[in-house]
């Protein structure tokens, strides 16, 4: 009878505690650029107990580069990044079973000098042109494939010149090039120095056929471990969803990761605040997977096997299903 009393005791215990106090909350790994955005959404996720309140232990893994967080999930020392559908696509050709959900749809931006006699990116040719990412940039094959519907071969009719974001845009900031195509968090902070936007790549993506902003950047995971771990992971992106939209209606939030964005002042603050909030995905995942298929044949046409591999369309299963209606 004692131990029939005890365990009634340690049952209601457990009915009338918070879940998290009986049991053990449910651990993901995630590789995390500790200057990069998730590194900001992590920030607000503990700030508001986000994690403790889905029962989610999120564990951030540092990594130094985006190879890193590739390397820690295919090696099985993470179970989520943040990559994009491109290199989920060409990973699943090549025998991968990765999955991928919208996380941003924040890209690039043509940036030139405020008083630039530069007007249109046909103005680019005969100029020297700052690209960050490499010739396989996927913003650089969009902006060298509109153009070419202009007869603009921009490749060969501008300067290039290829190397580390950072670089490029001091390069631009000291007035060593006459443009830069560079990544979205580094214009921002070229905008908050004065400097105009010629182009945002988002920009350039109707005449393909794109139907609205598509998410190019998303959370990277290995649909095996998803599937057994379903519940899991819509917890997970149900937390960080409710992060983006403290940060997309908080300014307050915005003070307390500043010091995580590295901006110099509160005019940079400003900017990276409103380019990330427009970059918050809105749509559903089939509108997302939709855009993804026109680009990737955009993206396939212009980067060749070298980018795609061998496949000319986007892999079946590419994105990440997490309701059925999607």
């Amino acid at each position: 009878m004692m131990r029939i009393g005890r365990l009634l005791i340690a049952l209601f215990a457990c009915a009338v505690l918070p879940v998290s106090a009986c049991c053990a909350a449910e651990t993901v790994r995630v590789a995390v650029q500790k200057t990069g955005t998730f590194a900001w959404e992590l920030a607000v996720i503990r700030a508001h107990q986000l994690d403790k309140q889905a029962d989610i232990a999120i564990d951030a893994v540092e990594l130094a580069s985006p190879e890193a967080g590739k390397i820690a999930l295919r090696a099985g020392n993470a179970d989520i990044m943040v990559s994009d559908w491109l290199w989920v696509s060409r990973e699943r050709t090549l025998g991968a079973k990765l999955t991928f959900f919208p996380y941003s749809s924040a890209l690039g931006a043509v940036m030139v000098p405020a008083g630039s006699p530069i007007k249109t990116l046909a103005d680019l040719k005969g100029r020297k042109l700052a690209v960050a990412g490499g010739p396989l940039d996927k913003s650089w094959l969009l902006l060298q494939a509109a153009l070419k519907r202009d007869g603009v071969e921009l490749k060969s009719q501008a300067t290039i010149a290829y190397g580390a974001p950072p670089m490029l845009a001091a390069k631009l900031a000291d007035g060593e090039m006459d443009a830069g195509l560079n990544y979205w968090n580094f214009c921002a902070a070229l905008e908050a120095k004065g400097f105009r936007r010629l182009a945002g790549i988002e920009d350039l993506l109707p005449p393909f056929g794109a139907k609205g902003r598509t998410a190019m950047i998303g959370y990277v995971f290995d649909e095996d471990w998803a599937g057994k771990h379903r519940d899991l992971v819509a917890r997970f992106l149900s937390v960080t969803a409710k992060a983006k939209e403290i940060l997309a209606t908080s300014d307050a939030d915005w003070q307390t990761i500043s010091p995580l964005t590295g901006a110099p002042d509160e005019a940079t603050l400003r900017s990276y605040r409103d380019r990330y909030r427009e970059g918050i995905p809105r749509r559903s995942v089939a509108e997302e997977e939709a855009d993804a298929r026109v680009l990737y044949r955009v993206l396939a046409a212009i980067g060749g096997r070298d980018l795609v591999g061998p496949a000319a369309e986007l892999s079946p299963g590419t994105y990440y299903r997490a309701d059925a209606r999607d």
